[in-house]
């Protein structure tokens, strides 16, 4: 797939961030917002109950399956915001790693922080997304 998205570093900011600071899109292409990706089996348990990588891991695969639903895959992806249910920074880095190492070099403009809850039963992290693909 061709992707719509052009993503733009900054040699006047920081290179410690394991992103890139900017992405932008064409005139024309199609908007895809899925849900937030969150850690749930098919049946609708949560998976890897207390393991934040492993929550992360599975938020990935849930946000491939919506967005080929939608026609797109994760070099297709604008932006991300990844939410985790911690108060340890220990906690955030294991899951951006998981997440980072995911998009690999399509290394999207992120949000990553530490939030008090989130929806589900033991739900740990959630992946936010913001999607373009050319018609």
């Amino acid at each position: 797939m061709n992707s719509a998205v052009t993503l733009i570093r900054s040699a006047a900011l920081s290179d410690v961030a394991e992103y890139a600071y900017a992405a932008t899109i064409p005139a024309g292409v199609r908007m895809i917002f899925p849900a937030g990706a969150c850690p749930l089996n098919a049946d609708g348990t949560t998976a890897a109950v207390g393991d934040h990588a492993g929550q992360a891991a599975v938020c990935v695969a849930n946000l491939k399956t919506a967005l080929a639903e939608a026609g797109a895959e994760l070099t297709d992806v604008v932006s991300t915001r990844v939410l985790v249910a911690s108060d340890s920074q220990d906690d955030l880095v294991a899951v951006w790693e998981v997440v980072r190492d995911a998009f690999g070099e399509h290394d999207v403009p992120s949000t990553l922080m530490g939030v008090t809850v989130l929806g589900y039963d033991d739900q740990l992290v959630e992946i936010e997304a913001v999607a373009a693909v050319r018609e």
